[in-house]
C-alpha cells in the first residue's frame, strides 16, 4: 500500500489538542500512524509550536510537548525548493511549499477559503471531509 502523503494546517493540530473528541484529533492520529505520512518544513514546526504555546488557548504545556514530540518523531522534514505565493493569507503559504516538496496527496484546513481547492496534485480538504475519505480503511 504506497502511504498517504500529508499536510496539515497549524489550526488542525490546535484543534486537535483542543478537542479530544473531534475530527481534527483523528485527522493527526491518521497523519501520524502508517501508511500514512505527515510532511513539514521548518516554517510549519514553527508556527505549530508558536501557536500551541498561545497562553489564550490553555493548552497544558504537557500535552503541546506531547504533540510537538510525536510530530517531530513521526514527521518527514522536507525543504521546498521554491516560495509560492498562492494562498489568501500569505502566511498560509508555507503549507502550500510544504505540499509541493512532499507532492502531497491532501492538505488538510479548517480555513478553506485562504487556499486554492487543489495545487497541483494536492486536493486541499477539511478535517471531516478527510475522515470521510479515509474512514473505510479504518474499520
Amino acid at each position: 500500500m504506497l502511504p498517504l502523503r500529508l499536510v496539515l494546517d497549524t489550526n488542525i493540530v490546535v484543534s486537535a489538542a483542543l478537542n479530544a473528541e473531534g475530527p481534527q484529533r483523528t485527522v493527526l492520529l491518521a497523519a501520524l500512524t502508517r501508511p500514512a505520512r505527515l510532511y513539514v518544513t521548518e516554517p510549519v514546526l514553527s508556527e505549530y509550536r508558536i501557536v500551541l504555546s498561545r497562553p489564550e488557548l490553555k493548552i497544558r504545556k504537557g500535552l503541546q510537548q506531547q504533540l510537538l514530540r510525536w510530530v517531530g518523531d513521526r514527521a518527514y522534514m522536507v525543504s521546498p525548493s521554491r516560495q509560492i505565493h498562492a494562498a489568501r493569507d500569505p502566511d498560509d503559504d508555507k503549507f502550500l511549499e510544504c505540499a509541493d516538496a512532499s507532492r502531497a496527496d491532501y492538505l488538510v484546513t479548517g480555513n478553506l477559503r485562504h487556499f486554492p481547492r487543489f495545487w497541483k496534485q494536492t486536493k486541499v480538504v477539511t478535517s471531516r471531509e478527510f475522515v470521510t475519505l479515509i474512514a473505510p480503511h479504518l474499520a
